[in-house]
């Protein structure tokens, strides 16, 4: 059984996924959307790969400001998580502090030399990957 990761945005969501036994998260791609409030092909998406995987927990990144406070973004996020429950009830969708996941997942393709146009195409699903692996590691052993 995997687990998937999000990296919620407003016109994309990076995707990450486990390894079978919980303990590597691994980027898998970006959803790219043209309008923020259709989320339609991005649902579908997600619950393809829920199904080819035997997923049954998605860790959604919950945007906080720094200072712990929630602002427009965690707003929409927590509207998409409900889009989740509703469209793959049978999945646990969870929610887990993203705050410094964008400078975490960035920082490694700063170390590789990646220009600011490369590092745009694997940001989001290298920050999902950050998500899950921040959660999997909090989680180990349990």
């Amino acid at each position: 059984m995997r687990i998937i990761g999000l990296d919620f945005g407003s016109k994309t969501v990076g995707i990450a996924m486990s390894d079978p036994t919980g303990l590597i998260a691994s980027p898998v791609e970006t959803v790219f959307r043209e309008e923020e409030v259709n989320l339609k092909q991005t649902v579908r998406r997600i619950r393809q790969l829920a199904e080819e995987n035997d997923v049954h927990t998605i860790v959604l990144g919950l945007p906080k400001n720094m200072n712990n406070t929630e602002g427009e973004r965690v707003e929409k996020t927590l509207a998409f998580k409900k889009r989740l429950e509703r469209d793959l009830y049978q999945v646990e969708i969870l929610l887990w502090d993203e705050r410094l996941s964008t400078m975490g997942a960035e920082h490694p393709l700063l170390e590789m030399g990646f220009s600011r146009e490369k590092r745009k195409q694997y940001i989001d699903k290298m920050a999902a990957a950050y998500i899950l692996q921040g959660y999997l590691d909090a989680h180990r052993g349990k």
